[in-house]
Parts: structure tokens; sequence; C-alpha cells
């Protein structure tokens, strides 16, 4: 079996498959990607048996095989290279791979491909459209909440829920919460279901948006395509997005294609906890405040904290347009303060946070002003972003006071 192909190219497909591979498999073939040639199409795939991830891409060639070819090796070659063609010598009976360069060949062994784990499929599946950048969107904003207690399986993915009034994103470390709305996409039924962290995290670096330039246009001695440009200048943008990516799912999987990818994963099967009961709905105390402004003097201020509590204070009184943020470290005598403008109203107040934990949620929106709904220094705040077209609520759990 011979191909050719780019190595710019083929090195891309191989850096997004590599997210797939785990560095403890159970089978020595999953430390390989699957190469797959009919004609002139090539299809990668890479799995740990729980996500499997294949990328279809252009190579010459009019043979037909199939080869498992050690992935760090591969990777280790195609990222030493400039940008030119190689061509590929495979041998489907020995599993003998050459490769050829500019520069000089280079020889290794691979497996027999049809010792690699078939793609799973997904029988009878439920399925819509989203927007690749919509997607990566509601990724970006849920995946840091996401929990890593192995004992608390449920909470280390996004719960999806998809309704009559559209899909709701949520995730929770039991420190923070994140509940990302969107109202789009919509569903019949109630379906509910939870995504690993993993295929979440290949999704978020895949998704790559699109080129949103223009194509030049030339123009003759009349000018006649100038006045065409001029005419395209006047109609209204058009909002530049990702690719469409398809997403089907039943009640064990749930697969994406997009961009020539394709991406299936298991769904954690555990039940998601509810998580609007924590949320608290009487905060008659609300702080406005710049986003930026209060995530860098935490950043700041945070230096001086307990290197265990990671603990800041935010003391908030009606009569005063500010905030202070207080942290120490009783241990070492080191404290910090700050005061910040803001917009306060309610009563005299005193909360902790982790300010670990509160830098995560202020740095996952993008908005310039936040709204903090808070009740009493032992309950929760819930963070908001402020005139935004964003439907999403974070929500942290205060620490106790040293007093």
């Amino acid at each position: 079996m011979k191909f050719a192909a780019k190595s710019s190219v083929l090195l891309k497909q191989l850096q997004n498959l590599s997210g797939v591979l785990g560095n403890n498999n159970s089978l020595p073939i999953l430390e390989c990607f699957l190469f797959d040639v009919k004609g002139n199409k090539l299809k990668i795939s890479a799995s740990d048996l729980e996500t499997t991830m294949m990328v279809m891409m252009d190579v010459e060639s009019t043979d037909e095989g199939r080869i498992a070819i050690p992935a760090k090796l591969l990777l280790e070659t195609m990222k030493a290279f400039p940008d030119q063609p190689l061509s590929f010598d495979i041998d489907n009976v020995k599993f003998s791979i050459e490769i050829s360069s500019n520069f000089g060949e280079y020889k290794f062994t691979g497996h027999n491909g049809d010792d690699f784990p078939t793609l799973p499929a997904i029988d009878a599946p439920s399925s819509f459209e989203i927007e690749g950048n919509a997607l990566s969107k509601a990724i970006s904003k849920t995946l840091f909440a996401i929990g890593t207690d192995e004992l608390r399986p449920a909470m280390t993915g996004v719960n999806v829920q998809l309704n009559s009034n559209g899909v709701i994103f949520a995730s929770t470390d039991a420190h923070k919460l994140v509940r990302y709305k969107m109202s789009d996409i919509k569903s019949d039924k109630e379906v509910s279901y939870i995504i690993p962290k993993k295929p979440l995290g290949i999704l978020k670096n895949t998704l790559v948006v699109m080129d949103d330039k223009e194509d030049e246009i030339k123009v003759d001695g009349n000018g006649e395509e100038k006045e065409d440009k001029k005419a395209k200048k006047k109609e209204p943008k058009k909002a530049k997005s990702l690719n469409t990516v398809i997403v089907e799912y039943n009640k064990t999987n749930v697969s994406f294609f997009y961009n020539n990818i394709y991406l299936v994963s298991l769904l954690i099967d555990q039940k998601y906890p509810d998580y609007e009961k924590v949320i608290p709905k009487d905060n008659p105390n609300t702080l406005l405040v710049d986003r930026s402004a209060l995530l860098n003097s935490i950043k700041r201020v945070s230096v001086f904290s307990n290197k265990t509590t990671h603990q800041i204070r935010l003391a908030l009184k009606e009569k005063e347009d500010n905030v202070s943020v207080f942290a120490e470290d009783l241990d070492f005598s080191n404290e910090a303060k700050e005061k910040i403008d803001c917009d306060y109203k309610g009563a005299d107040l005193e909360i902790g946070f982790n300010a670990k934990f509160l830098s995560d949620i202020l740095s996952g929106l993008d908005c310039d002003e936040i709204i903090i709904e808070l009740n009493k220094s032992n309950n929760a705040g819930v963070i908001k972003p402020y005139k935004t077209k964003d439907d999403i609520l974070m929500l942290i759990m205060p620490v106790m006071l040293n007093n």
C-alpha cells in the first residue's frame, strides 16, 4: 500500500487526534493511530475505548489497506519535518513502514490494523445541529467547573439538558457551579445526559474558527468590479461562525461530526445532582463591579493569602461606593488589602471565598461588568454578567472567615 501526503497537513490531523491517546492503555494497539486508505482518501483513527476520534484527509493514492502505526514515533517524526510531500510505502503482510522525504528514508514497524478497536456505532440516535462557535462557547463556559472526584463520577462531566425551551449546559465540582442556557436548540422531549471532560476538551481544541476574510475582488480598468464591491459593503454583515456540528446521542454514547472530524464518546452513566436546589433565590444584596478590576485585585491580593485555604475576604458597606478585598496569612504575618469602586446595594456584609475558585469564575466570563448577588456570609454567591445576551449563571460557595 502506497500513498503520498503533505507533511504539514498530516501533522495537523495527528495533533488533533493526539488528545485521545491515553497514558496507561490496557491494549498496546491503543498506542497507535489506525491508518485506513481507500483510493485518495485517508481515514486516521485514535481511541482509548471510551473516546474514539476519526479524521479524513485527501492523499495521493490508488491503493487500499489499513495499518496501525505507533503514535508517539510518528508524531515525533512529523514534527521534525518542514512542510514537504512525504511518501508512505507500507507492507500489508509484514506491517513494515517506509517514509520517504526530501532528506532521506525512515523505516519502522507497525501492527495489524484489523486488531484496532472498531468505531462504536450509535444505535437509534436522536440528533440536533449546532453552530461550532456556539458549542465551543458552551464548552469554554462550563469546562473549568467540572469536578475531579472519582467517587462522584456524575460531576466529572458536563450535564446537557434538552427540552422545549432550549438546551442547558451545567457543570459543578461542589465548590463552584455554572449554568449556561441556549434557546436556539429545542427538543420535543426532555433529555439529559453527561458528557465526560476528555471529549469536551478535544472538541474545544479542534473546533477551529473559519477564515472570515472576504475574497479579494480584482478590479478592471473601468472600475466595474469596484462598484460591485461597494454594493456588497452596503449589505448587512453576516455573522461568521464555525462549521455546523452534527450531534447524535442515545442512552450510552454521544457523537460529534464537524470539519471532516468524527468524535464519539461513552456517556457517564449516572444521574446528575439537582443543582437548581443549591442556587439561592433570595439575594437582597447586590454588587455591581468591573469584572477585570475585581479579577486583577484578587490576583494581587491572593498572593498574600494562606497557601492552603487561598482565602480572601470581601467587605461591603451600604454607604460606601467601594468593596474591600483583603487577604492574610497569619503563619507568616502577611496581609494585603485593596479597595475597588463599585455600586453596592444591601446590608453591611463580609464574606470569604477561595481566591482560586473566584478567579476561575471571573476568568470564565467575557463581559465588562458583573453582578454578584449575596444573602449572608454563609450563603453561596451568585455571579451573572451585566448587560449581555448570554444567559449564564455562576455560583461560588463561601468559605469560613478567619476572625
